[in-house]
């Protein structure tokens, strides 16, 4: 997609610099001087990191009138124009195409973005640890990653596809899905989920029967944990933290810190180009 695409579909959707900022990570101040014509020829990695949010509107477009205000959110994706928010079922879940990724939580049809790759490393690192502790014990628990189908609360109208899980009662465990609540659920937090996993999910899963819920924070480098058995509160830890899981007595540990070191290359890249778009921003004012 070229710059002058971008100030067309940026015009045509009423988006702001800032919600453009807010969803792609790239600093306010890079994002008015693109738009306003006074960087003329953008980074191939800003250039890439906007068209994503147009390309995510568009496709929303497609379904629907794209709604500016929570361009951030994952919103509905329409199934039947027949039916309202809150009407969806099973049988919509299923009848949309194959390579759209999706969440239906109490009838409602959420569009999921593709995940960025820090999401997709941290995935995997935590999904490690916990199975590595698990098969040395040579428990009955079982690890999963995204995509898997969870069918919450085991009736039509919820199915959700947390990013990491651990079921401990192996009849849960079907062919096509998890039937009922995981024991324990990860979820890293995106510009296009978060309201889902800090406020939607985070009431589903508790009312459900989850037993604990993390929520991975990877751009303020944090994690909430919530041990629904335990307490109405969550402890806060940082990706400096071994993190204890509660559903095994604190025996497991998630090691964030390594994780952190195996990543740290993203962050200081995003750093360094951060760094170098507030230079420009200097030397232009000068």
């Amino acid at each position: 997609m070229t710059l002058e695409e971008m100030r067309e579909k940026k015009r045509e959707y009423g988006l702001t610099n800032e919600q453009i900022s807010d969803y792609t990570g790239v600093p306010l101040a890079t994002v008015q001087k693109i738009f306003a014509g006074v960087t003329e020829s953008p980074r191939y990695t800003t250039m890439q990191a906007l068209e994503t949010v147009f390309r995510s509107v568009e496709r929303e477009g497609e379904e629907r009138s794209p709604r500016p205000d929570r361009v951030a959110e994952s919103l509905a994706y329409m199934a039947d124009d027949s039916k309202a928010q809150g009407e969806y079922t099973l049988a919509d879940y299923y009848a949309l195409p194959d390579d759209r990724r999706v969440e239906l939580i109490d009838g409602v049809i959420y569009d999921m973005s593709s995940p960025e790759s820090i999401h997709q490393i941290l995935i995997t690192s935590i999904w490690k640890d916990l199975f590595n502790y698990i098969s040395d014990g040579k428990g009955n628990c079982l690890p999963m990653i995204a995509p898997l189908d969870v069918q919450l609360d085991r009736d039509d109208r919820t199915m959700v596809q947390p990013d990491v899980l651990v079921v401990c009662d192996r009849s849960k465990v079907v062919r096509r899905c998890v039937y009922g609540a995981p024991d324990f659920v990860v979820e890293i937090l995106s510009p296009s989920t978060w309201e889902k996993d800090m406020y939607v999910k985070l009431g589903k899963y508790e009312s459900a029967g989850v037993r604990e819920y993390w929520i991975v924070d990877p751009k303020k480098k944090r994690v909430l944990v919530y041990d629904f058995e335990h307490t109405d509160f969550p402890v806060l830890y940082t990706f400096t933290d071994q993190i204890p899981v509660g559903i095994f007595d604190g025996e497991c540990r998630v090691d964030f810190a390594s994780i952190y070191e195996y990543v740290r290359f993203l962050y200081e890249r995003e750093d360094s180009e951060r760094e170098d778009d507030e230079r420009e921003k200097r030397e232009d004012e000068d």
